[in-house]
């Protein structure tokens, strides 16, 4: 809005809202209080400093401590390095206090038994005739970070494994330098029961803007003597949306590796191809993300190299705010079938690798497939779905107690408002009569059920009709994409759903009937 415009809505909304307009003692007193709303609102807008922070931080900049330092006439972009500025010393205040954890808990089960059993040579070994699973392999690692100063920070990680009654397990400590902005270095200490101390070094620099490389220096001691390794990868952006990747690995595992990255908005696209031994490989795989709620992700790979030959398909998808499930089913020469579930909680993952079979056996396929999608299914329907919907409920409940008295009052001085506003309205519907313009027959504004799945749902709306006749101007009304539920006159029925605003008006004799979103912007009447 220009200043031109700042001063006639100003200037409106003060006849509108006048102490001296109104003689009701009762009246008085709320057009007083509207009064001195409006003429902060212009306070802060007249002021080009503060109309700045207002437009880029909304309130919450306004009322964040250190802008009486700041000099005035500066310019929107100097204003916001400010406010950076003084977040990032909130946030140094408060450094100590924060880690990062991270985990991940693995269990492979053996469940051969389940499809093994059937085959003719395996009827001739005698044993009980359910089939047995087990857990043959476990693995746990976790990690924290602990903020040093603003440029270091140390890591502790550590991890335990066991396979078929053997395991072992490590501890790392890691600490991590930001040099400049263009990369950091980090250094490892690191000791196990499996194998000796371990040295290590990474390094990370930004070549060009587009252009970064990673280096990894490591030192195994061990009974067997030193064991060096060094592990380069060279990346650059080839696109918008595009990265291709160099590496090299020297060491016990020696190889040379080359990929291209494609992620887009819709889909994800990897190809590679390893030289190295043992392995060497050639791999593609292809995600597809859908546009939902639930962020719904397919996906297939296919892998060949000097092991076997490998297709793995599955899918992922969001169960709630903080966790993502997902299962793939991998087939393979000579691995035969596994079936892979994953959960990410937050920062935690959880996977669980079940191999079914060692050879390729239409059943298992088709068990490895349908078994998770059917038992997901009634999960979601008959667990996810309700948890999640009184999981909402919940929410908006404590959201609605939290807010009550704030909505209280915004209600009180909507109320007002209208009452205030009577008077005016009465004048514009006069005006709009006698060139049958545009007046506002009836409007809502809330929440309405119109789909027969939310049937039991409450129709919760507020009667706008007086507030949005005074917002009419030379035969037209324009709202811009905002919440309508600051509007004078308005205020919010429903606290954290979803709201629309429903009007019915008559433009030059004729009834129409428009329907916009909470944020949509509108136009009567319409082109």
């Amino acid at each position: 809005a220009s200043q031109d415009e700042l001063k006639a809505a100003y200037r409106r909304l003060c006849m509108l809202y006048h102490p001296d307009k109104h003689r009701d003692p009762e009246l008085k007193t709320q057009a007083e209080r509207l009064f001195n709303l409006v003429h902060q609102a212009y306070e802060v807008l007249s002021d080009p400093q503060t109309r700045a922070i207002y437009d880029i931080y909304g309130r919450r900049g306004l009322e964040m401590e250190g802008w009486e330092v700041v000099e005035r006439k500066r310019t929107a972009a100097e204003i916001r390095e400010e406010f950076e500025r003084l977040q990032r010393e909130r946030e140094e205040r408060r450094l100590q206090q924060r880690t990062n954890p991270k985990g991940t808990i693995s269990v492979g089960i053996d469940a051969t038994d389940l499809f093994d059993r059937y085959d003719e040579e395996y009827e001739d070994v005698p044993g009980s005739s359910f089939p047995q699973i087990e857990i043959n392999k476990m693995h746990i690692s976790q990690s924290i970070e602990a903020p040093l100063t603003s440029t270091d920070t140390a890591i502790l990680s550590g991890n335990l494994s066991t396979q078929n009654g053997n395991g072992g397990g490590s501890i790392n400590l890691a600490l991590r330098r930001v040099t400049s902005a263009k990369g950091w270095g980090e250094l490892e200490f690191g000791a196990g029961d499996l194998h000796g101390p371990l040295f290590g070094l990474k390094i990370f620099r930004n070549l060009t803007p587009r252009c970064f490389i990673t280096t990894n220096c490591a030192l195994q001691f061990s009974s067997r003597g030193v064991r060096p390794g060094l592990t380069t990868v060279l990346a650059r952006n080839l696109d918008k949306n595009t990265m291709g990747y160099l590496q090299w690995r020297w060491g016990i595992q020696s190889a040379m590796n080359t990929s291209i990255v494609r992620d887009t908005k819709t889909s994800h696209f990897t190809v590679a191809m390893q030289l190295g031994i043992p392995h060497s490989f050639m791999m593609v795989s292809y995600q597809h993300k859908f546009q939902d709620e639930d962020q719904t992700r397919v996906k297939g790979s296919l892998k060949v190299g000097f092991f076997g030959t490998i297709v793995e398909y599955g899918a992922e998808r969001k169960i709630s705010r903080h966790s993502v499930l997902g299962a793939t089913v991998s087939v393979g020469v000579p691995q035969g079938v596994s079936l892979k579930i994953k959960l990410n909680r937050a920062s935690q993952t959880y996977f669980f690798p079940v191999h079914l079979t060692d050879q390729l056996l239409p059943s298992a396929v088709f068990y490895a497939t349908v078994g998770p999608l059917v038992i997901y299914f009634a999960m979601h329907r008959l667990v996810i779905k309700p948890y999640l919907r009184a999981q909402k409920e919940r929410e908006l409940e404590k959201q609605r107690e939290n807010t009550a008295s704030d909505i209280l009052q915004k209600k009180q001085e909507a109320e007002a408002a209208v009452r205030l506003m009577q008077e005016s309205v009465r004048r514009i519907i006069e005006a709009e009569e006698a060139r049958m313009g545009l007046i506002v027959v009836n409007a809502w504004y809330g929440k309405f059920v119109n789909d027969n799945s939310r049937k039991n749902e409450k129709v919760k709306v507020i009667d706008v009709t007086v507030p949005l006749q005074c917002l009419v101007k030379d035969s037209k009304l324009i709202l811009t994409e905002a919440s309508k539920a600051g509007l004078p006159g308005f205020y919010d029925p429903c606290v954290g759903e979803e709201k629309s605003l429903k009007v019915l008006y008559q433009f030059r004799g004729v009834l129409h009937q428009v329907m916009a979103a909470d944020n949509e912007p509108l136009r009567i009447p319409k082109q």
